[in-house]
């Protein structure tokens, strides 16, 4: 199989971006900075040779891929398998009003997101058992070309987890991804594959575009706790 080269990348950030709440299947709308993030993404991509470009089907992360489908002149293709975790009672909360309302689900959580779920929501093992599927066909579909793949945040860090060997458990405190980060991978073949840029952001203009926040109110309680020495 000839190399097939993945641009797998966040959409731009959205309307509750800055709130910091729970939006996995809350389908929210891009905000004006998220849309001039993305588009300074598309100018950086413009003069690639792209094949195809795909995307969650929810509405942050189609008109993403538009704005990073047009200069090549293609047609974003939607995939339900790309879609973010679902956060099922928790949607439109932030970190504290979960931890107030459902105490004991938040510290469960904390403690392994990859094989807990909230009632109604998805585990970080659901989502891989969805995504990475998907994934894996569109490198079949595609091989040796190059594709624009546009997802989310926990989406993306579970599927780089599970193609480089990490231990998915620690996915919230290992990786980040901030919004329209630029992540591209490289594959051999369906089931190997190697990461040639994580969560890039040179596109974004220091005079008109939001930086990268620090993760460490989105980090786990044992993250964020000192460090006990002796």
């Amino acid at each position: 199989m000839s190399l097939t080269r993945i641009y797998l990348i966040r959409h731009g950030a959205t309307v509750l971006t800055a709130e910091d709440r729970f939006a996995g299947a809350t389908d929210v709308e891009l905000s004006d900075e998220g849309r001039h993030q993305v588009g300074t993404l598309s100018e950086r991509l413009a003069g690639l040779k792209v094949a195809a470009v795909y995307a969650s089907p929810l509405g942050r992360t189609m008109e993403s891929a538009s704005i990073l489908a047009k200069p090549h002149g293609l047609e974003v293709q939607a995939r339900e398998g790309l879609k973010e975790i679902s956060h099922g009672r928790w949607e439109r909360m932030t970190r504290h009003e979960v931890e107030e309302a459902f105490p004991d689900e938040a510290a469960a959580w904390d403690e392994d997101p990859f094989t807990f779920a909230p009632e109604g929501g998805e585990s970080g093992l659901a989502v891989t058992a969805r995504a990475l599927p998907a994934l894996i066909e569109i490198v079949r579909d595609h091989e040796g070309e190059a594709v624009i793949v546009v997802s989310h945040k926990a989406t993306i860090r579970l599927l780089l987890s599970s193609l480089l060997g990490f231990d998915p458990r620690r996915y919230r405190d290992n990786l980040d991804q901030d919004p329209a980060g630029l992540n591209i991978v490289d594959f051999k073949d369906p089931v190997r594959a190697r990461l040639i840029l994580f969560n890039d952001t040179a596109h974004y203009s220091d005079a008109c575009l939001m930086k990268p926040e620090t993760a460490e109110l989105r980090l786990s309680k044992w993250w964020n706790n000192p460090i006990k020495k002796g």
